[in-house]
């Protein structure tokens, strides 16, 4: 399966957006983890926008960013949204809620604890009326979802956008699943070569010979939070050299990630 990389939206640790991590992801600047600061999405309406949580913040925010990298417009596109677990303090207040006297749950909290609520506040913020699907599969989440989104490639031969996020869990939820910080990377997908295609992506499930070298502190980053799986892909976009990339998927397997840069 192949498409062609048209934009890319990054938001994590020290990785603030596409256009100023490439040096780090190439090892031409260092790495250096800060504070993050996930915008509220002025795409929404006020209301709307004060009920958002991190996962849905996080989804659009590098959604829009590489929609405005590939000049496309977001309201056209279909969407994969793929995370290992969804918004975590709303699963946690919602537990701490039944686990107490007063058991009625806030309908806001439920509605923003289903786990396609980024796909829906996406919705909202665009207008898009286009296909959306919504996916987990635990550390292999991300895999999972360069999966769907090539499939959409191939069979429908329209241009598609692929998020990826995660976010951290609240103790004591923490303890058995202790994702360090936020992250999300999106990927705007063509089927086709544009004037704003930056790499060439071919997908399959063979055995990878090679594979690009992260900068150490990206590689714990990579290893602690299952969307940045992807970080390696973006790599080796910002380097430029055509590469074989591992992506981590089910039982032991990996995918095998060409990336052609243009």
């Amino acid at each position: 399966m192949k498409a062609f990389v048209d934009g890319i939206g990054l938001l994590g640790p020290g990785l603030p957006d596409w256009s100023a991590s490439r040096a780090i992801l190439t090892g031409a600047a260092p790495h250096v983890a800060g504070p993050m600061t996930i915008p509220a999405s002025d795409w929404l309406p006020p209301a709307e926008r004060r009920r958002t949580g991190v996962s849905v913040r996080l989804a659009l925010a590098v959604g829009r960013e590489a929609c405005e990298h590939a000049r496309m417009e977001p309201r056209s596109l279909a969407t994969v949204f793929t995370s290992s677990g969804g918004d975590g303090d709303n699963q946690h207040t919602i537990c701490e809620t039944l686990a107490s006297e007063a058991r009625e749950v806030s309908p806001t909290r439920f509605h923003n604890s289903v786990h396609n609520a980024p796909a829906g506040y996406w919705g909202v913020a665009t207008g898009s009326m286009e296909s959306s699907t919504t996916l987990s599969a635990f550390d292999w989440s991300f895999a999972a979802g360069l999966i769907e989104a090539l499939t959409w490639i191939a069979f429908e031969r329209q241009p598609i956008l692929l998020a990826a996020y995660d976010a951290p869990y609240p103790e004591p939820l923490r303890a058995f699943r202790p994702i360090p910080s936020p992250f999300g990377l999106a990927l705007a997908l063509n089927p086709t070569r544009s004037d704003r295609s930056i790499a060439e992506l071919a997908l399959d499930f063979a055995s990878v010979t090679s594979d690009v070298g992260l900068p150490q502190e990206l590689m714990r980053l990579r290893d602690a939070i299952p969307a940045a799986r992807g970080l390696p892909l973006l790599c080796a976009i910002a380097r430029g050299d055509r590469t074989d990339v591992a992506v981590e998927y089910l039982d032991g397997r990996s995918l095998r990630a060409t990336v052609t840069p243009l």
